[in-house]
C-alpha cells in the first residue's frame, strides 16, 4: 500500500515526487508512455527560472528525477492501462503490475499532436517544435514556417514574429478554423504570410539534423513544391493523457481535467498537475507549480484522514 502513487515523470510529476518524499510519503511514480514528458523531447530550455546560460530539457528531467531518487521516490517504468478509483484504495495497472495506494497525482501530461511524417519526429528540437513560446528566441532573423489552421496557429505565428524574419502559415485548407479576430490579426501582420491549401510532406535535411527546407503538397491537385524555412513550428493542437480516465474523472469536451481548490479532481484523494488539465500556458514552470500544489494538497489530504 502506498501513501501517494504519481502518474508521469514531466516537470509536473517530477515536482509533486520531489515535494511528496520530502513529506516522506515515499511516492511511488509511474513514469508513462512518455517518460519526461515534453520537455524530454527538447533541447535548449533558456526560460526556466534558475538556469541563467539554460539547461538542455533531459538534463533538466534527469536533475529532477535524481533530487525526487535523493529524497526516497520510487520510479516504475510502464504507462497506466488501468485504474479504479470508485472506492479506496485506488488500483493503478501498469503493465503486469497493479499497485495501490491511498491518494493519486495524475500528472500524465499533454501530447502535441504531430503530423505524422518520419522527418517530423527525426528533427524534433531540432528545429522541428510545438511550442514557440519556449523555442522562438532561437529563431531570430530567420524564415520558418507554422503548420495548422486554428487560433493555436495564428496565435503561435504573431508571436514567432517579433524573432523572425517572415513566418509562412501553412494549411491543407483553404478555410481555417481560427477565430475571425484572430484570423485578421495573422493577415494583417506584415511579417506573416499563407499558404493553402497545402500540407507538409516531408522535412529536410534529417543527415544533417537541422531543417533547411520542406516539401509541401497541393492537398487539392497533388503538386509538391519546395519552400526554404530554418524552423518548423507543428501547431495542430494537443491531446491531454487521460483516455484511461475517461468516466471516472471529471473532465472537459477536450479531455482534459476539471480541477477546484487548488488540484483537487471530483474524486476526493485524487489530484490533477501539470498539462493533463492545463490547455492554456502548457509551460515546465507551472506544470512544475502545479506538481507541488498537488503534492501539498495530497499531504494534507493524507493527513486529515489520520487526525
Amino acid at each position: 500500500m502506498r501513501d501517494v502513487i504519481i502518474i508521469g515523470s514531466g516537470c509536473a510529476g517530477l515536482t509533486a515526487a520531489i515535494y511528496a518524499a520530502r513529506a516522506e510519503l515515499k511516492p511511488l511514480v509511474l513514469d508513462g508512455h512518455e517518460p519526461g514528458g515534453q520537455l524530454g523531447l527538447t533541447t535548449m530550455v533558456e526560460n526556466y527560472p534558475g538556469f541563467p546560460d539554460g539547461i538542455l530539457g533531459p538534463a533538466l528531467i534527469e536533475n529532477m528525477r535524481q533530487q525526487a531518487q535523493r529524497f526516497g521516490a520510487e520510479f516504475r517504468a510502464g504507462a497506466v492501462t488501468d485504474v479504479q478509483l470508485d472506492g479506496r484504495p485506488f488500483r493503478i495497472t501498469a503493465g503486469s503490475e497493479t499497485h495501490e495506494c491511498r491518494s493519486l497525482i495524475v500528472a500524465a501530461g499533454a501530447s502535441a499532436r504531430m503530423m505524422g511524417i518520419e522527418s517530423e519526429r527525426t528533427l524534433l528540437g531540432f528545429g522541428v517544435s510545438t511550442c514557440a513560446t519556449c523555442d522562438g528566441y532561437f529563431f531570430r532573423d530567420r524564415d520558418i514556417a507554422v503548420v495548422g489552421g486554428g487560433d493555436t496557429a495564428m496565435e503561435e505565428a504573431i508571436f514567432l514574429t517579433k524573432f523572425a524574419r517572415q513566418v509562412t502559415i501553412i494549411h491543407r485548407r483553404r478555410e481555417f478554423r481560427a477565430s475571425r479576430i484572430m484570423l485578421d490579426r495573422a493577415r494583417t501582420n506584415p511579417k506573416v504570410r499563407f499558404l493553402t491549401p497545402f500540407a507538409v510532406a516531408e522535412v529536410h535535411d534529417t543527415s544533417k539534423k537541422s531543417v533547411e527546407e520542406i516539401t509541401l503538397r497541393n492537398t487539392e491537385t497533388g503538386e509538391t513544391m519546395k519552400l526554404p524555412v530554418e524552423g518548423l513550428f507543428v501547431a495542430i493542437g494537443h491531446d491531454p493523457n487521460t483516455a484511461v480516465f475517461r468516466g471516472k474523472l471529471d473532465m472537459d469536451e477536450a479531455g482534459y481535467l476539471l480541477a477546484h481548490e487548488g488540484t483537487s479532481t471530483n474524486v476526493p484523494g485524487v489530484f490533477a498537475a501539470g498539462d493533463v488539465r492545463d490547455h492554456i500556458y502548457r509551460q515546465a514552470v507551472t506544470a512544475a507549480g502545479s506538481g507541488c500544489m498537488a503534492a501539498i494538497d495530497a499531504e494534507r489530504f493524507l493527513g486529515r484522514e489520520g487526525d
